[in-house]
């Protein structure tokens, strides 16, 4: 029994920390969703998490859900959207980030 546990163990504590993605990830999966390539979307992700707190993170991603929900084309995300679900939360420091994310990952034309 006590065998069982010990080649069980590392695996149940690894389960939370899968749970628990990094903001990131997060962002970099929700943009490849709605049609970015892995690499812009990972640069656009990486950049965010390293300039924003966690709370502007979600209130971001609360304004994107949102803006998502009264979408006509909800399965594409075009640069101007990304700029508009920024400049709808209110605090310029979301809006500049996400702005220089994009220019900097070549997310805006």
């Amino acid at each position: 029994m006590k065998r069982v546990i010990a080649i069980i163990a590392p695996f149940a504590l690894a389960l939370p920390i899968v749970g628990c993605a990094a903001p990131a990830t997060r962002i970099s999966t929700g943009l490849q969703r709605y049609g970015l390539d892995a690499s812009r979307a990972d640069c656009v992700g990486t950049r965010l998490q390293a300039n924003l707190s966690l709370g502007q993170l979600q209130r971001l991603g609360k304004a994107a859900t949102a803006y998502r929900r009264d979408d006509t084309t909800p399965g594409v995300l075009t640069p101007s959207d990304l700029i508009r679900v920024a400049g709808e939360v209110k605090d310029p420091a979301i809006a500049l980030e996400v702005g220089k994310a994009a220019a900097g990952c070549g997310v805006l034309p």
